[in-house]
């Protein structure tokens, strides 16, 4: 049995655009959490994890409407990514096979989704 949870929604189903507590930091160390699941399987070291992304939801819960918004959507997108892949790759690793190359494009799709949702953060200080 896994250690993850078999779920990393909170409740809404994947698409819904949620408010400012989709944003929660529940749901986004649940998704870090998986990710280090994944980068483990695909062989790579633990990420150090920067504070810019650490407190993504603290900074982003105060930014425009509009890009809480498309960073709820991203982080709901996000986890129907997670999920289904995560589950994927421990059945794999289960099975005694090498989840190596499909845990490194799941891993690499994440830093991406990831790195996209960084560009919501306003780049000045002011705030909505």
């Amino acid at each position: 049995m896994s250690a993850i949870p078999p779920s990393f929604v909170s409740g809404e189903p994947a698409g819904s655009c949620g408010a400012v507590e989709d944003l929660s930091d529940a749901k986004w160390a649940a998704l870090h959490a998986a990710a280090n699941v994944v980068a483990s399987l695909a062989g790579l070291e633990p990420e150090p994890i920067p504070s810019r992304v650490r407190d993504y939801p603290a900074l982003i819960g105060v930014a425009e409407p509009w890009r809480r918004e498309l960073a709820a959507r991203g982080i709901d997108e996000m986890a129907a990514m997670m999920e289904p892949g995560l589950e994927a790759l421990l059945g794999v690793n289960a099975r005694g096979a090498d989840p190596r190359a499909a845990a490194l494009a799941l891993w690499q799709e994440f830093e991406q989704a990831r790195a996209s949702l960084l560009t919501l953060l306003p780049t000045s200080g002011r705030v909505a």
